[in-house]
């Protein structure tokens, strides 16, 4: 969707252009339209965001706060629905989930021209638009970026993630992650997150936000005070933070601090009930008055829109029912409330609220021009559409790939046997081993092209003592042993699942000078006791082709691996390790 710039767009919308103005803006470089923020644009006059604002009444300017959900895998019946609610509610936006670009494109320009106030469009995007849609590129997880040395290489994915989402008509991305998670056992964050550093953390989380931000696209730093550091899940219940203020400022709130300073556009609000922060009973962050304005807003000086994490979360609704949480979430300061319950409902509320003098009218103005000054920077100020021709292709750039296999290659992570690397020979009899892949693996596949002397074999994650004894036959007539362990989830979290008898061989094999990957997230390697022994052990962190070849490229002597581990996985592989 090729939309005009926010400095072009407002000149362009003033009748009275004088011939000085306009050689000034034929004259204004890339790099100086590129420094005009989302920020700055919030303190500068806006006739078109006023003008707006002046046409919409009471009712409708509530309606601007609520965001509803949108798919484009659930049929044409729900697809009609949302229809009906940006028509009739005349709501501010959509959160885009599951689907396909393609799909995307064609509904948000059917739902846009049924809106009187132009939609905002987000959708989840922490690895880019293969997080919620088919036939898209998805970049490495955050974890595996957090290995990653080279900045600019994230940066670029930004600014790649940021080409994707305004060729299909989206304005925001709801990431990146910030959390620092400091918490192994973390249900929810875990491999979405940079890494347990604080400092890491911000670093990378900057360059990708610069990155979009640069290419035009709102972000949203998430989740706000910071959901790194608990082991329930914000989806099914109300997790607690039982850590003191001076714990969460110098930590969890960190890297949202810099990044504030950064510019950074937007802020999601975790649901977590913090006592130190409100003591409330069972009072999540994102309906807290002290944090969400208090904290954010007045503390950090947050001039940015504040988003509300989904608020059907039982995180939020457990204990405030019946559209109550909506209502609690305005007062407590937040611009946008994706995924209410019950959008109609919550209007209705709020208005309710307003009436009775619970919500000043100023609390709902004040969002409504942040969201229409949003809207106005992503270039929605000008009537357009998404082409809906060569979707596909235009999210499915030769650079991108190229982009994304260097960010794998970058995450490379060998935390044992870098001089033992150098004594594989490609002539050397070898068996590469693939456990959990049910079927012979990529990583099988480019070492074999290398190693000409070599077999495969698989074993699957449930693999008894007799398969693995198939295995252990043959082991003997090879000169080198290559083991690939596979998580074939699709989310790559804790407790990744292999057969006890598996474990066994893979300690047996680490004390017979095997060589192992490990394509998961590396807290699975505290529950592989024996691999802190073996020759050589690189972290590949998750399953992905890309990762495969990386890993690959590695151990053919090809790349030299240069990622860090982003967290401590436990004594002996601290943060930081990687040879």
């Amino acid at each position: 969707m090729k939309f005009k710039s926010p400095i072009f767009a407002f000149f362009f919308s003033l009748t009275a252009l004088s011939a000085v103005q306009a050689q000034q803006l034929q004259t204004e470089t890339p790099e100086q339209s590129k420094r005009k923020s989302y920020i700055e644009a919030l303190s500068n006059p806006n006739p078109w965001v006023d003008s707006v604002f002046k046409k919409l009444n009471r009712r409708q300017k509530i309606a601007q706060l609520f965001f509803v959900r949108a798919h484009t895998d659930m049929g044409k019946v729900f697809e009609d629905s949302i229809g009906r609610v940006v028509k009739k509610e005349r709501i501010g936006g959509l959160v885009f989930f599951q689907g396909g670009p393609g799909r995307q494109a064609i509904l948000t320009n059917k739902y846009q021209a049924l809106a009187r106030v132009p939609l905002l469009i987000t959708s989840d995007g922490e690895w880019g638009l293969g997080m919620r849609l088919d036939s898209t590129i998805s970049y490495p997880y955050q974890m595996a970026l957090g290995a990653v040395q080279d900045k600019e290489l994230i940066y670029k994915m930004g600014q790649e993630v940021a080409k994707d989402y305004k060729r299909i008509g989206m304005h925001m991305n709801l990431a990146p992650d910030v959390d620092v998670n400091n918490n192994p056992k973390n249900p929810v964050i875990n491999y979405r997150s940079f890494g347990e550093n604080k400092y890491n953390v911000t670093a990378k989380a900057s360059a990708y936000m610069r990155g979009m931000q640069d290419g035009g696209l709102l972000v949203s730093l998430k989740h706000f005070p910071g959901h790194g550091d608990t082991d329930v899940d914000s989806h099914y219940d109300l997790p607690n933070l039982p850590f003191s203020k001076e714990r969460l400022d110098s930590l969890e709130i960190y890297p949202f601090r810099a990044l504030i300073k950064e510019g950074a556009a937007g802020v999601m609000i975790a649901h977590m009930n913090i006592p130190a922060l409100d003591n409330t009973p069972n009072m999540p962050s994102t309906l807290s008055k002290p944090i969400v304005t208090g904290i954010l807003k007045e503390e950090l000086g947050f001039k940015g829109i504040v988003i509300s994490d989904a608020m059907g979360m039982k995180g939020v609704v457990k204990y405030f029912k019946d559209g109550e949480a909506d209502v609690m979430g305005i007062i407590a300061g937040n611009d946008i409330l994706e995924l209410s319950e019950n959008s109609a409902r919550a209007i209705k509320l709020v208005r309710k609220a307003v009436k009775e003098g619970r919500i000043p009218m100023e609390r709902i103005n004040e969002s409504v021009k942040k969201i229409l000054t949003a809207k106005y920077w992503a270039g929605l100020n000008v009537k357009d559409s998404v082409n809906e021709n060569n979707v596909y292709a235009d999210v499915n750039r030769p650079e991108s790939k190229v982009l994304l296999q260097q960010l794998a290659d970058a995450s490379m992570t060998l935390l044992r046997g870098k001089q033992y690397l150098k004594t594989l020979s490609a002539e050397k009899r070898t068996i590469i081993i693939s456990i959990g892949s049910p079927q012979v693996s990529i990583f099988q596949e480019d070492l074999g092209k290398y190693y000409k002397n070599s077999v495969f074999f698989t074993l699957d994650k449930t693999a008894n003592a007799n398969a693995i004894a198939k295995v252990l036959r043959e082991i003997g007539n090879f000169d080198q042993v290559i083991v690939g362990i596979h998580d074939t989830r699709n989310r790559p979290g804790n407790g990744m699942v292999l057969s006890a008898d598996l474990k066994m061989f893979i300690k047996s094999m680490a004390d017979q000078n095997a060589i192992f990957a490990l394509f998961a997230n590396p807290y699975n390697i505290a529950a592989l006791p024996g691999l802190e022994n073996s020759k050589v052990l690189l972290v590949a962190y998750q399953k992905e082709d890309f990762m495969q070849r990386a890993a690959a490229a590695v151990l053919k002597n090809q790349l030299i691996p240069s990622g860090k581990l982003p967290v401590t996985v436990n004594a002996t592989f601290k943060y930081g390790a990687g040879e």
